[in-house]
C-alpha cells in the first residue's frame, strides 16, 4: 500500500477495481478524461497486448488507469510535468498493482524525445486532455497547480499536436479532447504536424444545448475523410447520467 499525503485521498474509478489517488486542492478528473479514454478505446483502429499507448499532460494518470481496464495494451505511458500528479500517478500504479504495464514520466512535453529518445516514432496511440484555456484568457486559479492544468502555461495546443506526431508511428492515432473553439486549430495543426482528422465528437451537458467540448481522433499520414458523430448528452433533465455516458464506464 503506497503512502497516502496530506489531503490526498484514494477514489475509485467505477473501472472494475481500478482506483485513483487525488488531491482535491489541486485537481481531480472529471468526465471529459472518462469520454476520452471509452472513444480511444473503441475508435482505435485495433489494440492488442503488443500496442504501445502514451498519455500527453497525464495528471494523476487517470486516462493510463483508465485504459488499463479498457484495453489489453501491456504498455502504457504517462507524461506529465508536475511532480506532485506525477508522483500521486505512480503510487497509483503502485496501488493497483500496475507498474509492470504502466510508465509515469516526470518532465515538460518539451524536453521528452531530447531525455527519451528511444521513444520517437514507437507508439501506435497518443491520447490528450491538454489544458483547454489559452495563457491570456478566462479567469486564473491563485492555484499554481490548478492553473496549469487549465491554462496554457508550459505547452499550447501545437506543442502536444507535434509532440504526438513525433511520438507515433507511421498511421498511428491520435486522440484528443478540447473546446469546440479550438477545433480550427485543432484541425490545422494537425494538418501541419501530419496528422489527418479522421473523427469529431461533441459531448454536450444536456439536450438542446450546445456542445460545451469535443473529442478529435487523427491519424497520422491518414487519408483526407472526417466524420462527424452524433453528440454525447452527460446528462438528463433530472441531472442523472445519460446512458450514452453509463456506456463510457463500460
Amino acid at each position: 500500500m503506497p503512502a497516502i499525503k496530506e489531503n490526498e485521498r484514494i477514489d475509485a474509478t467505477g473501472f472494475g477495481t481500478v482506483k485513483i489517488i487525488q488531491d482535491p486542492e489541486e485537481f481531480c478528473y472529471g468526465v471529459d478524461a472518462v469520454v476520452l479514454s471509452d472513444f480511444a478505446a473503441k475508435r482505435a483502429k485495433t489494440i492488442r497486448k503488443e500496442t504501445r499507448i502514451i498519455d500527453l499532460g497525464t495528471g494523476s494518470g487517470i486516462i493510463p488507469l483508465i485504459l488499463s481496464h479498457k484495453t489489453t495494451a501491456e504498455t502504457i505511458k504517462g507524461v506529465e510535468i508536475q511532480e506532485a500528479s506525477w508522483d500521486r500517478a505512480v503510487r497509483s500504479a503502485e496501488l493497483n498493482e500496475l507498474t509492470h504495464k504502466l510508465e509515469f514520466i516526470n518532465c515538460d512535453i518539451h524536453d521528452l524525445l531530447r531525455l527519451r529518445p528511444e521513444l520517437r516514432g514507437s507508439f501506435d496511440i497518443v491520447t490528450c486532455n491538454p489544458p483547454y484555456m489559452p495563457l491570456s484568457g478566462g479567469l486564473k486559479s491563485e492555484n499554481p497547480a490548478k492553473m496549469i492544468a487549465r491554462h496554457e502555461t508550459t505547452a499550447d495546443m501545437e506543442a502536444f499536436i507535434r509532440v504526438a506526431s513525433d511520438l507515433l508511428k507511421d498511421h498511428g492515432e491520435m486522440f484528443m479532447i478540447h473546446r469546440p473553439s479550438r477545433l480550427v486549430d485543432i484541425f490545422y495543426y494537425g494538418r501541419v504536424h501530419k496528422l489527418e482528422p479522421k473523427t469529431a465528437r461533441p459531448i454536450i451537458p444536456k439536450w438542446g444545448v450546445a456542445a460545451n467540448i469535443v473529442m478529435v481522433h487523427m491519424i497520422k499520414h491518414g487519408g483526407v475523410d472526417l466524420q462527424v458523430m452524433p453528440p454525447i448528452p452527460v446528462h438528463n433533465p433530472d441531472g442523472s447520467f445519460t446512458e450514452e455516458l453509463k456506456e463510457a464506464y463500460l
